[in-house]
Order: structure tokens, then C-alpha cells, then sequence
């Protein structure tokens, strides 16, 4: 085979390949990435075997042919050419290894057979909805932060999309929890899902779709079954295992009662809670609201540092209830109010019960946070 290809559109690719492909390297072929053309297009094609993803890209070919090279070393040589450079891919024969020349630049590039390089079938996938870009970057970025990484509880290890219905009207809902904190969020549903059944994104497949989504596509095409699920954007196309799980009854760690509400700012709530958290070395962090009339006082011990408290009062806060004190991890706070624009409610029971948290501007999304003791 032997063709050329600009650095730009090639870079972008393997930028999201090099995600895709295995790095533990317990099979070797599954570090490779597949680079096939067909004299027009080039095909780039990486897989784990729980995920794989295909890209395509313009290229003028001399010979066409297939090819595997390691994945994360090519994605290195590329990233490190000069803007503006023309790659030149040349190969003799498939035991040959792959000439690749940039300018002043080659190098060859050990190969593995292309006969060895397996391929991951989406099978039949009998459920299919349009969603704009946006729309899922947003289930994705106000959910995929509570995701758990316990091997332990894999049905957690995900973001749960599913129908939900609600005053006559149809909603896809994306949730994702650790035990420790919950999100939620809610967009108007798609035409063409209200059959689709409740599903388990991996943790990798949102992390790699996640990348995808900085692109300029208006919608993303997703097709799947009961146990895969396919996303193609533009000239891409990603094709995922789902988890084989039961997520849980999510709805019964919502508080439905929690009366005592604050509202505070969320600048000035971020900027106190990482300000206050400083001084402590702990892995958790913890951090205390001291809620009173209109008058917050966040504050943090350390063994070492000794205690760092910071006051926010009615410029910033609004609360009109009982005195309230209750502490949380620093990181779980600051996870949700990252996720938030300009002020945040919580809605408190006691010091010991589930807090609700909601964006003010955002109702479609709520949170929940499990207290600890300070």
C-alpha cells in the first residue's frame, strides 16, 4: 500500500483512536490500530473489544491496502511533526514493516498481521434516535463525574440512560450514582426512543464518546439493542458493549421532604469550599456548613494546619430556617457545583439525611449528596 495524507485530520483521528486501543497490551493486536483504504478513503479502526470506534479520512492513495501499526507509538510521531506537514505511508508487502515519511522524517513501523486484528459486530441494533450534540454533551457532563469506578458494583460503573414519564410528557433521563452522590438530568425525549430500553453506558464508552463530542456535528445518530449501543458523528463511528446490569431503584435515595432551603452563590461557594479545604491532607477533605440566617460559614480541621473557616453572609446567601450543621467531602462538593452556573439550592433535612442540590437556572438536573460527620 502507499498513500499520503495531510498531519491535521490525521492527528485529530488518532487522537481518538489512541483512546480506544488497549494499552495493558495483554493481546498485542489490540494495541495496533487498523489503517485500510480503499484508494479514496482512509479507515482508521481501533478496538478493545468492549468498545471500538471507526474513523474516516480524505486521502489520496497510489496502492490501497490494510495495515496495523501500535497505535499510541503513530499518535506520538504524528503529534510531534510540524503543522502543515504531508504524511507519506509506504508498504511493500504485509511482513514488511510500514515506511512512514514526513519531509526530512521517516521511520518504519513495526506491523502485526491484519488477519489477526478482530472485529467487533454491532449486530442488530433495532432502536434509533437523532439527538443534538449539545443535548448529550450535557446528559453526559452534568452526570459522568458520580459514575463509580468499583469493580465490585460494575452496574455503577456507567451512566443509566433511560425513558422516563412525567406530566404526559416523555423525557430521556441520564443518571449515574457512586453510593456517595447522585446526578440526574432530564432532556425532552427524541423522536424514536420511547420503545429503547433502559441501558448502561460504560464508563470508557462515555469518557472516548465525551472526546468526540467537541466536534462541530449538530446531532449524533444512535442506534442500539439491549446490549449495544452505536453513536455515529460525522465521519465517525463508535460501537459499544453496554453493561450487563441492573442499575438500582435510584428514585428511593431522592429526598422528597428536605424543607430547610439555602441558596448561595456559586462563585462564592466554589471559591470559599477550595479556599477552606486547603489546609486538609485527607483523602476526603471534609468540609462544614454552618448555616444560619442568611449566613454561611464554611470550615475545615487539620491536625497539621489547624482550622481554616471562611463566612459568606447575605451578599451571597439566602436562608431562612432553623440552624443547620452538616459536613461533606470537599471534592464530592465542588464535583456538582463545577456542574452548576450561578447559584445553587440545597435542600437539607438534618445533618445526617440525603441533601438535595439543584441549579437554580438548570431545573431539569438535581443532585444528591450524602452527608458526613465533621
Amino acid at each position: 500500500m502507499k498513500f499520503t495524507v495531510d498531519r491535521a485530520p490525521l492527528l485529530r483521528a488518532l487522537s481518538h483512536i489512541q483512546g480506544v486501543a488497549e494499552k495493558r497490551n495483554t493481546i498485542p493486536i489490540l494495541a495496533n490500530v487498523l489503517m485500510n483504504h480503499d484508494g479514496e478513503i482512509l479507515r482508521l479502526t481501533a478496538t478493545d473489544m468492549e468498545i471500538a470506534i471507526v474513523e474516516e479520512i480524505p486521502s489520496e492513495a497510489t496502492r490501497a491496502g490494510s495495515v496495523t501499526v501500535p497505535a499510541a507509538v503513530l499518535f506520538e510521531i504524528v503529534r510531534k511533526l510540524t503543522d502543515g506537514a504531508l504524511i507519506e505511508f509506504e508498504q511493500e508487502s504485509q511482513e514488511e514493516p510500514l515506511h512512514l515519511r514526513a519531509g526530512r522524517y521517516e521511520t518504519n513501523l513495526n506491523v502485526l498481521p491484519v488477519d489477526n486484528f478482530p472485529a467487533m459486530l454491532a449486530g442488530d441494533l433495532p432502536h434509533h434516535f437523532s439527538i443534538e450534540t449539545n443535548g448529550l454533551r450535557d446528559l453526559i457532563d452534568r452526570t459522568r463525574f458520580a459514575m463509580s469506578n468499583e469493580e465490585t458494583r460494575y452496574y455503577l460503573n456507567g451512566i443509566y440512560l433511560h425513558i422516563v414519564l412525567e406530566d404526559k410528557k416523555n423525557y430521556l433521563r441520564a443518571v449515574a450514582t457512586d453510593g456517595h452522590r447522585l446526578a440526574k438530568i432530564d432532556t425532552p425525549a427524541p423522536f424514536g426512543v420511547e420503545t429503547m430500553p433502559g441501558i448502561i453506558i460504560p464508563r470508557k464508552t462515555v469518557t472516548e464518546l465525551r472526546k468526540l463530542l467537541e466536534g462541530d456535528g449538530s446531532s449524533v445518530e444512535v442506534s442500539l439493542s439491549e446490549t449495544r449501543i452505536q453513536f455515529r458523528i460525522g465521519s465517525i463511528l463508535l460501537t459499544s458493549k453496554l453493561v450487563d446490569g441492573t442499575f438500582p431503584e435510584y428514585s428511593r435515595v431522592i429526598p422528597q421532604n428536605n424543607s430547610r432551603i439555602l441558596r448561595v452563590a456559586k462563585q462564592d461557594l466554589a471559591a470559599a469550599v477550595g479556599r477552606v479545604a486547603a489546609i486538609s491532607q485527607e483523602r476526603s477533605r471534609p468540609v462544614k456548613l454552618t448555616i444560619t440566617r442568611n449566613h454561611l460559614t464554611l470550615s475545615a480541621v487539620s491536625p497539621d494546619q489547624g482550622i481554616a473557616q471562611e463566612e459568606l453572609d447575605e451578599n451571597s446567601v439566602t436562608y431562612d430556617s432553623d440552624d443547620v450543621e452538616i459536613g461533606f467531602q470537599a471534592r464530592y462538593l465542588t464535583d456538582i457545583t463545577d456542574q452548576i452556573d450561578v447559584e445553587v439550592e440545597f435542600a437539607f433535612a438534618n445533618s445526617s439525611s440525603p441533601t438535595l442540590i439543584r441549579d437554580t437556572g438548570q431545573p431539569s438536573a438535581l443532585y444528591v449528596l450524602m452527608p458526613i460527620r465533621v
